[in-house]
């Protein structure tokens, strides 16, 4: 079974960086990426790397400022955080996809069936 670990979070304050990173092991994935969830508010995604044809999606809200890579070698994904704003301020989770949806899915939760367990980031002003 697919295990996603998270690890990276933190404090910083705004305008700062952070670096997220997730390792997966025990199984394969066609779609991985980033989902972030504030207190009352539902999940979101951040950012998605889709194997099958080498594109990365963003959201809107993350778009100049976050950066997704991947170091295949170790099975490990990152999020790089940069000019850090209070409203990116959630538990950041790390999902695989076993199966592609379509581009519009890949920031969608529903269509992820593995999770890791989350890391905080707090940004503050």
């Amino acid at each position: 079974q697919l295990r996603l670990v998270e690890s990276g979070g933190g404090s910083v304050q705004a305008g700062g960086s952070l670096r997220l990173s997730c390792v997966a092991s025990g199984g394969n994935y066609v779609v991985v990426g980033w989902f972030r969830q504030a207190p009352g508010k539902e999940r979101e995604g951040v950012a998605a790397y889709y194997g099958g044809s080498r594109l990365t999606f963003y959201a809107d809200s993350v778009k100049g400022r976050f950066t997704l890579s991947r170091d295949t070698a170790n099975n490990a994904l990152y999020l790089e955080m940069n000019n850090a704003k209070p409203e990116d301020t959630g538990m950041y989770y790390c999902a695989a996809a076993t199966r592609f949806s379509g581009s519009s899915s890949t920031l969608d939760a529903r269509w992820y069936n593995f999770w890791g367990q989350g890391t905080q980031v707090t940004v503050s002003s």
